[in-house]
């Protein structure tokens, strides 16, 4: 019986990447994003349906999933939305602090909400979300990302235990670095004269990070794999430059962890 995958955030990167997989591997895909009459790829490809999502609107949530429920049934939704905000804290206005949160987290939570009861009815379904690295390690200047994104993970391993009762599964993908335009596309950058000389040394910490990152075709086949491997398993850490980075901190502690990022930016 042929699957059918749920995807936000797939105008590009790593929600596009999944996209195509998942259709060439046969599923049907229902792939959102905001300005879906911007499209030219997805559109062209048998079996995917490209619908409007803003997840920040609880409204176009609650109709887009109807949208999606009357193309037929749905199997996996990918909660893959999302984008970085980056600068010391004080550099950060509430609106954006806000839009962080509402994006990267509450976004994700809508979603799932959203598709509960459909799941529990069937009982079966899988929720899948992208988190990061950074639920897992921090870096200066990213706090509130770093904040969702852990928030992410601890939200889906309670959110395990609820669902489970239905037969309904929530998985995370934590990638480390992706080779897209994630960094000009989807990174609010915010700076302030007194954090210069840090904001030097981490742009340079994450140019250098690229030379071991995925390319998002890579991660998306993680995805895939948690889609299909039909493990009782939460988290899955994607890409060889993550999977080092989570060996060394469970070799090592979270303290010591710690103090060897620090080492690396505040020496």
């Amino acid at each position: 019986m042929q699957k059918t995958i749920f995807i936000t955030g797939a105008s590009a990167g790593l929600g596009k990447a999944t996209a195509r997989l998942f259709q060439s591997k046969g599923w049907k895909v229902i792939a959102t994003m905001r300005n879906p009459e911007k499209e030219t790829e997805l559109t062209k490809l048998d079996n995917v349906s490209v619908l409007p999502l803003d997840i920040t609107d609880v409204a176009q949530i609650s109709s887009t999933v109807d949208k999606a429920l009357a193309l037929g049934d749905v199997d996996v939704v990918f909660n893959n939305a999302g984008y970085a905000l980056s600068g010391a804290l004080e550099a950060l206005s509430d609106d954006k602090i806000v839009r962080q949160i509402d994006t990267n987290l509450l976004g994700a939570i809508r979603v799932t909400q959203a598709f509960i009861p459909y799941f529990r009815q069937r009982k079966a379904g899988l929720f899948i979300t992208t988190t990061s690295i950074g639920c897992i390690y921090t870096f200066p200047l990213s706090s509130l990302y770093h904040a969702t994104k852990w928030a992410l993970e601890g939200w889906s391993e309670s959110m395990s235990f609820e669902l489970a009762a239905f037969n309904i599964g929530i998985k995370t993908i934590a990638p480390g670095g992706i080779i897209t335009d994630f960094m000009d596309r989807s990174l609010d950058a915010n700076s302030l004269p007194e954090y210069q000389e840090l904001e030097n040394k981490v742009a340079n910490g994450m140019s250098a990070g690229l030379k071991t990152a995925s390319t998002a075709d890579q991660i998306a086949e993680v995805v895939y794999e948690a889609a299909t491997d039909e493990k009782d398993q939460v988290r899955y850490v994607a890409g060889e430059d993550a999977k080092a980075l989570y060996a060394r901190r469970l070799e090592i502690g979270n303290e010591a962890s710690r103090k060897e990022i620090g080492n690396m930016f505040l020496a």
